[in-house]
């Protein structure tokens, strides 16, 4: 056993020193180093397709930001920028776009790459800036940046994000795990499936309308749940253990796994009907 890990060990050392040599053939070392910060591969993509009311957007394993803005329009517009040290850094990643009247899909993946490269390769890094209509559902799944999103009128179901996320506005069924990040949250509405918030490292602020009305359900909280609302009411039951109604009482809010604090406001588009795109920038300021 000792002799087969000796002889894996003379190999990735061997290859390492190739690499070192191809290179030093060419020039300084840090001078490479240096002009692959500086002239960066890039790459872009643009598309645009229609989309139907409620039509499912889909994005995931994504290796970066994304930011939707949202409106009155049945067009979807996608623009994917791609930014590597090199360009053979940039080949280790690909994004593909899948699109119908019914759905948008947005994925990255991994590029069948060597031994070495995997090992010591560069990833290259997606921002994904979508224009989207306002009625649909979206998806997000393991997205290493922040998520910023304007108005939906639908479900909204963000999961495995590493980075602040921030939904202007909801009046559909919201569900949040895994995120590694404050939340912002705007709810105007939620229909019998609630809100639900679990495995959270980070703040989490929801921006209440006035008109919802829901009950509220928190436990293993490492934090506090506060209001700056008179029409929210909180009771601390036990340690990490939460219980309120917001207005009547409703739809459950519930929430779960949380490591920090959660607090209801009232957002400046709750009273205001300003446009999302207002909205999103409103969020955005927080």
């Amino acid at each position: 056993m000792k002799r087969i890990l000796i002889v894996v060990a003379l190999v990735v050392i061997a290859g390492i020193a190739g690499i070192v040599r191809s290179h030093s053939k060419t020039g300084d070392f840090d001078r490479l180093v240096s002009r692959n910060a500086t002239d960066q591969a890039r790459e872009e993509i643009r598309q645009s397709y229609q989309l139907a009311p409620g039509a499912s957007v889909d994005l995931s394993n994504i290796n970066g930001a994304i930011k939707i803005e949202t409106s009155d329009s049945t067009m979807a517009e996608v623009f994917v920028e791609r930014i590597g040290a090199s360009q053979e850094a940039l080949a280790r990643r690909k994004v593909t776009i899948e699109a119908d009247t019914n759905s948008l899909r947005i994925h990255g993946e991994k590029t069948d790459v060597g031994f070495l490269e995997r090992l010591f390769g560069t990833r290259p890094s997606e921002k994904i800036t979508l224009k989207l209509p306002r009625r649909i559902s979206l998806h997000t799944k393991g997205v290493n940046g922040g998520v910023t999103v304007g108005e939906v009128e639908g479900s909204v179901d963000v999961r495995g994000v590493n980075g602040r996320v921030q939904i202007a506005g909801t009046n559909g069924s919201a569900e949040f795990k895994g995120v590694n990040g404050n939340i912002s949250i705007g709810l105007k509405q939620l229909n019998g499936e609630g809100l639900t918030l679990g495995g959270i490292n980070g703040n989490i602020e929801l921006q209440v309308a006035e008109e919802l009305n829901a009950d509220i359900d928190a436990n293993g909280i490492n934090g506090n749940v506060a209001s700056d609302l008179s029409n929210v009411l909180i009771d601390r039951n036990k340690h990490g253990k939460f219980s309120g109604r917001i207005g009547s009482g409703g739809s459950l809010i519930s929430a779960h796994g949380i490591n920090g604090n959660i607090r209801f406001t009232r957002g400046e588009w709750a009273s205001t009907g300003d446009s999302s795109n207002k909205e999103l920038s409103s969020v955005e300021k927080n």
